[in-house]
């Protein structure tokens, strides 16, 4: 499954192409670990930014390891300013779990 082809996929407005490898990863991951932070980058860029807040809690929950760039990230740069994005950021450098 190339991960990197729906995030591109996503980003450049392919949706129904980032869609059907979502969907792929989806039934992937209740064989192994998808991680939910890839997940929310496609999404995010499908224009999905409710699914991709509530994918990167669950990636803050999990604690995958790419979480912790999370401030930095360009490919979440259309969530930045969103109040739910803020507070997770303010959770992810302060590494207080909520």
């Amino acid at each position: 499954m190339d991960r990197a082809a729906a995030i591109t996929y996503s980003l450049a407005g392919r949706k129904e192409d980032a869609r059907s490898i979502v969907d792929q990863l989806i039934v992937l991951s209740k064989q192994r670990f998808v991680p939910a932070y890839m997940l929310a980058v496609i999404h995010l860029g499908s224009g999905e930014k409710d699914e991709a807040l509530r994918l990167l809690e669950q990636a803050y929950v999990d604690r995958e390891d790419d979480i912790g760039g999370i401030k930095s990230d360009p490919l979440l740069a259309p969530l930045h300013g969103d109040p739910r994005f803020e507070a997770l950021v303010q959770r992810v450098v302060s590494q207080k779990p909520q």
